[in-house]
């Protein structure tokens, strides 16, 4: 057999020339791509006419230039060439040096050159293309009898095709759907998300198999799924917050974009593309849950911390209740007793007797003390609030209600709730308290969530609920309620050997406040012990420190009432806290007046105007005392001092 003959330099020379010239006059825009260097080496005519560039110029600049904001998909295909020495693709859109984006055909293949490797591209206008061949396709698609879905399953093989190398490295769950809701195809990801594989998801209706059901059990019709909307409107869907079901029946929150695919104009199917987020929505739920529980706790703690500011806490006996009297240890019997149970306890007396105390007392020796006290002054709330304030409110739930308010009930649970005059609550109010007493739950104003509350219940009341009750003023079944042990406090005037006690008590109090070194003489202690005290131990303390206030050189000024003076008589009737306050005539009231003036002057030693005058301690103008003592006619009383001087609240004796 002949030899064939070696090529010499010359035929080497000719075969470069030969090539070039083919470069040259190619139909077929081409270029010649350093895949390594990201340069354009050259470019043939045809292609300097198909993307309008100056060929010295198209040689300066790089491929990812000519295909700005394209590099991913830039380099999986040349990527695609390198790897298999040949590729295709569609999936590049150069731009024009006008601007607009064209859409070519991409044919690459290797091209060894001088010891390197360089790709050789072949561009096709796809749309000159199509506008030449449109008669001759639809003549050939006639002739060859493929049929709609064959070309439908085509274009989706060929998404596929392009795109393996991104759908296998993709960590999101990428599917294909036709225009039937069958899936075309599912890429590894997606598999691993759902549990599936694609040989059992390939061609049959992906909806009733993923997509059936919302997250809280209610049907998903497939008429409703964004998915299929995605084709039947050719708009993209993009969907946060639902789930697909994987094999094993679990739900996996997702996140999903379904974007319509066209072939000729016509939209054909979908492509989704979605992300497990479940753990992500798990994380955030348990976040909101815990800020809520944050508000919550924040809310209540400020709310108990106003409360405790509110507290009296006195800090000489540690039920903060002074007294050595009977009285006094028969309620402290009453208290050691109840303390320790969760019976609702029922303090009456008349006010000013400390039923404050005694609750706080029993709070603080029963099994609640590491829980608040909380004090509801029920003869405070207005009508229309007694809901809000007792149970709470949410944001909107009337007019003013701007945000969440924790109710009274709420904040004492695991505590105590005190309610202070609890025979003011009006009538048709009082039921709503009684259920949430037998019932132990309530529903904040404006909320249907019922809450569970473990609540003890510790009422106080100046009045006669057994009246009340007859009255058909208060809920008889309330008044049994309430009234499981009852106490009742000894007015002040009943145990009057208290008297000094409180009465230093509270002077030592005023003293360390003023600073001042006060003390309670055997007189003042006389004195005190001689007045019946309306008021009960809350005016004995007003009176104290008002006489820590007028006190000169250490001694105490203390002013009461001139009827103060006489000792009640032994056996004398117990003034009730229900019974009717003594009424006086127009002549008693003018002498009660004559003598709490008289008692004035005499403890200022005559002295009306300027500091430490009658009218100061009286708390009138000058002008209006010097006007009453006229009206009055109180007599001139001469100073030791100035026998022969007249006080200026002299006049006519009558």
């Amino acid at each position: 057999m002949a030899t064939m003959p070696a090529l010499g330099a010359d035929d080497a020379v000719q075969n470069l020339d030969l090539h070039a010239a083919a470069f040259e006059s190619a139909i077929e825009a081409t270029l010649l791509v350093d895949p390594y260097g990201d340069q354009i080496v050259d470019a043939n005519p045809a292609a300097c006419a198909l993307l309008g560039y100056d060929r010295a110029l198209l040689r300066q600049t790089r491929a990812s230039t000519l295909h700005a904001g394209q590099l991913p998909a830039l380099t999986v295909f040349t990527q695609a060439v390198l790897h298999k020495g040949a590729y295709w693709t569609t999936a590049l859109t150069p731009r024009h040096a006008t601007g607009q984006n064209l859409r070519l055909e991409y044919a690459g293949c290797l091209l060894p050159h001088d010891g390197r490797t360089l790709v050789l591209l072949t561009l096709t206008d796809l749309d000159a293309r199509r506008r030449r061949n449109v008669d001759a396709a639809a003549e050939d698609h006639m002739r060859s009898g493929i049929s709609t879905w064959q070309r439908v399953e085509r274009v989706f093989q060929d998404i596929e095709r392009e795109n393996q190398l991104i759908l296998r490295a993709a960590g999101e769950g990428i599917y294909g759907v036709n225009a039937e809701g069958k899936t075309t195809f599912v890429n590894p990801a997606a598999e691993r998300m759902l549990g599936w594989t694609a040989e059992e998801l390939v061609g049959k209706e992906i909806h009733p198999i993923v997509h059936h059901t919302h997250h809280d059990g209610r049907h998903y019709h497939n008429h409703d799924c964004p998915i299929y909307a995605a084709f039947r409107d050719g708009a993209v869907h993009q969907v946060d917050g639902e789930v697909f079901w994987r094999k094993d029946g679990s739900p996996a929150w997702v996140e999903y974009t379904s974007t319509p695919i066209r072939d000729r104009g016509v939209v054909v199917g979908a492509v989704v593309v979605f992300r497990d987020v479940s753990q992500r929505r798990e994380a955030d739920e348990k976040l909101h849950a815990a800020l809520a529980e944050v508000d919550r706790l924040r809310e209540r703690l400020e709310l108990e911390n106003a409360y405790l500011q509110e507290e009296i806490r006195i800090e000489t006996n540690p039920r903060g209740i002074i007294g050595g009297s009977e009285a006094i240890q028969k309620t402290l019997r009453q208290v050691k007793l109840v303390a320790p149970t969760t019976a609702a306890v029922m303090i009456t007396g008349e006010s000013g007797t400390g039923k404050e105390l005694i609750a706080r007392a029993i709070h603080e020796d029963s099994t609640r003390s590491d829980r608040p006290l909380i004090r509801v002054n029920c003869a405070a709330i207005p009508r229309e609030l007694f809901e809000s304030e007792f149970f709470g409110h949410v944001r909107g739930a009337f007019t003013g209600a701007t945000r969440d308010r924790i109710g009274r009930f709420e904040l004492a649970d695991g505590g105590t709730l005190f309610l202070d005059e609890v025979g003011e609550i009006p009538l048709e109010l009082q039921g709503k308290l009684l259920r949430v007493l037998q019932e132990g739950n309530f529903e904040r104003v404006g909320q249907e969530r019922t809450r569970a509350v473990d609540v003890r219940v510790i009422a106080a009341t100046n009045r006669d609920l057994k009246q009340e009750v007859q009255r058909g003023r208060f809920r008889e079944d309330l008044y049994f309620r309430l009234n499981v042990f009852p106490i009742e406090t000894v007015p002040l005037r009943e145990r009057r050997e208290d008297i000094p006690l409180l009465a230093q008590h509270f002077l030592t109090r005023e003293s360390k406040a003023l600073k001042s070194n006060l003390r309670l003489s055997e007189g003042d202690a006389r004195r005190l012990t001689r007045y019946d005290w309306p008021g009960n131990v809350r005016e004995l303390q007003n009176v104290i420190e008002r006489a820590a206030i007028l006190s000169q050189n250490g001694r105490l000024r203390i002013d009461l009432p001139d009827s103060a003076g006489a000792q009640p008589t032994i056996g004398a009737s117990r003034q009730k806290a229900d019974a009717r306050p003594p009424v006086m005539t127009s002549s008693e009231m003018r002498d009660h007046e004559r003598a709490n003036i008289l008692a004035a002057l005499e403890a200022c030693a005559g002295k009306v105007f300027g500091p430490g005058g009658a009218a100061e301690m009286l708390d009138i103008k000058p002008t209006t005392l010097a006007s009453r003592i006229k009206t009055l006619g109180i007599a001139p009383r001469p100073r030791a001092a100035h026998p022969s001087r007249r006080p200026p609240w002299a006049g006519s004796s009558g």
